[in-house]
């Protein structure tokens, strides 16, 4: 995956426990898409500072990642929650049954509810 957009992923889940001055640093790089220079303009910090602020609020992002995965076991919840609404649709399209296709379209639903 390419690293800005793991960075914002990483940063949607993650980035309350930045310091409020890192978070808005990688806020305005990642999602507003503004410079260093533009960043450091607004924040009244060197370039530089942006700069070292982002780099150390990403390794930040990077090692909650390593200690807590919840972005890894959300991919995995959304993944799984796939294979069951695929495989209701299978049963449901496949039987005769109408409770079958009942259960299975509840089934269905469920997990696609789950995914939003």
């Amino acid at each position: 995956m390419e690293k800005n957009i793991e960075v914002s992923l990483l940063f949607d889940f993650y980035g309350e426990l930045l310091k409020p001055s890192g978070r808005q640093a990688i806020d305005l790089y990642y999602n507003d898409d503004l410079s260093l220079a533009e960043i450091a303009d607004q924040t009244k910090i060197t370039r530089q500072g942006v700069r070292d602020s982002i780099k150390r609020c990403e390794q930040q992002l990077f090692d909650f990642e390593k200690k807590l995965g919840l972005y890894k076991r959300f991919c995995e919840l959304e993944k799984g929650l796939e294979e069951i609404s695929a495989t209701a649709r299978e049963i449901f399209d496949n039987s005769h049954d109408n409770n079958i296709k009942a259960l299975a379209d509840k089934i269905k639903s469920t997990a696609d509810a789950l995914k939003e």
